[in-house]
C-alpha cells in the first residue's frame, strides 16, 4: 500500500487527510516513481481552496503535489529511458506528488545527480521551470538590469539565481529580514512598500547604472505597490511580467506569464545547480503526516524559498 495526500471538499489545511491507497500503475510513456521528496508550491493550495476552480476544478478526491525526485519502481509500456532504481526528479503527470508514489511522464523527466540532496531534488522543477520560462519570455540577458518582486521565495529566488548566471543585474523586493539571503545569491535588495519606485532607482544608481535602467520586471508577489513600480519604471511594458495569482494584470497592463515544462530545460537547471550557480533553499522539511501544518505554513506567505514533503 500508498499513502497519499487527499481532499474531499474545498477548504483550508483542515480539510487535508492522509489516506492508504494502491500505488498508481503507470500508462504508456510514464513511470512509477517512490517518492523520496515534493515540493509545495503555491498552486497547490489554490486548487485545495477552489480558488483554480474555474478552469481546473477538483476531481474528489483529489490529490496535490505537482513536482518530486525519487526512484523509479515500475515502468510503463513504451519507456526505454528510465528503468527501475534509477533516481530521477521532475514533474508530476498530475496532481499527485504529495504521496509515496507518484506517476510522471518520462520524457518529462531527468536524472537526479547524486550530489544534489533529496530536498533540493523534490522542490526544483516547478519553481526553477516557472523562473526559467519567465525570464526568457521578458528576454533577460547579459547586461540587462531586472527587477524582480517577492525575490526571497520559492520562484523568486530561482529567478534571481538564473538571472545573475545569465550576466544581469538584479535587485530584488523583500521584507528587510531577506535582505542578507538576497545580498548572498546575488541581488541588490529593497523593502517593500510606499516609495518603492524612488528606492529601486537608488539601489540601480548605486549599481552605477546609467540614468537608472531598470529593463525588466517579473513579479511574484501580486501587490499593487510592485505592479504600479514595475510600471513607472520599464519603459517596455512587454518586458514586465507576473506569476501572482492575485496581480490586476488588466489594471497595470502587464502580462500574465505561465510556464513551460521540458527535460531540456530541467536538464540545464541541474547542470547550474551541479556548478555552484542555483540553490533550492528549503525553509522545511515535512513528513507526509504533517500535510496540514505544512499547508498552514505554505498559506500563511513569507517563505524564503521552499517547503518540502520528505519521505522515507
Amino acid at each position: 500500500m500508498s499513502s497519499a495526500i487527499v481532499f474531499t471538499e474545498y477548504g483550508g489545511p483542515e480539510v487535508l487527510r492522509l489516506v492508504a491507497a494502491e500505488p498508481p500503475a503507470p500508462a504508456e510513456g510514464q513511470v512509477r516513481v517512490r517518492v523520496r521528496a515534493a515540493g509545495l508550491q503555491p498552486a497547490d493550495s489554490l486548487l485545495r481552496s477552489g480558488r483554480f476552480r474555474a478552469f481546473m476544478p477538483a476531481r474528489f478526491p483529489q490529490r496535490l503535489g505537482n513536482e518530486l525526485a525519487g526512484v523509479v519502481d515500475a515502468v510503463g509500456p513504451g519507456v526505454a529511458e528510465f528503468q527501475i532504481g534509477q533516481e530521477v526528479l521532475g514533474p508530476a503527470a498530475a496532481p499527485g506528488a504529495h504521496a509515496d508514489h507518484a506517476l510522471a511522464d518520462a520524457t518529462q523527466l531527468v536524472t537526479k545527480p547524486s550530489g544534489l540532496a533529496w530536498s533540493e531534488a523534490g522542490a526544483l522543477s516547478a519553481s526553477g521551470q516557472t523562473a526559467a520560462t519567465c525570464l526568457y519570455d521578458l528576454g533577460v540577458e547579459e547586461g540587462d538590469t531586472v527587477l524582480i518582486h517577492g525575490a526571497a521565495g520559492g520562484v523568486g529566488s530561482m529567478a534571481v539565481q538564473i538571472a545573475v548566471a545569465q550576466g544581469a543585474r538584479v535587485v530584488g523586493t523583500a521584507s528587510e529580514r531577506n535582505h542578507q539571503f538576497l545580498r548572498d545569491i546575488g541581488a541588490v535588495p529593497v523593502r517593500y512598500g510606499p516609495g518603492l519606485a524612488e528606492r529601486v532607482r537608488e539601489a540601480v544608481e548605486l549599481a552605477g547604472v546609467a540614468g537608472a535602467r531598470v529593463d525588466a520586471a517579473f513579479d511574484t508577489a501580486g501587490t499593487d505597490d510592485a505592479l504600479a513600480a514595475s510600471v513607472e519604471l520599464v519603459t517596455d511594458v512587454t518586458r514586465i511580467g507576473t506569476v501572482a495569482a492575485g496581480a490586476d494584470v488588466e489594471r497595470y497592463g502587464i502580462r500574465r506569464m505561465s510556464t513551460r515544462r521540458s527535460a531540456g530545460q530541467l536538464r540545464e537547471l541541474v547542470e547550474l545547480a551541479e556548478a555552484g550557480k542555483l540553490r533550492v533553499f528549503v525553509q522545511r522539511a515535512f513528513g507526509l503526516e504533517q500535510a496540514r501544518e505544512a499547508y498552514k505554513e505554505l498559506d500563511g506567505g513569507h517563505v524564503r524559498g521552499k517547503l518540502v514533503f520528505l519521505m522515507s
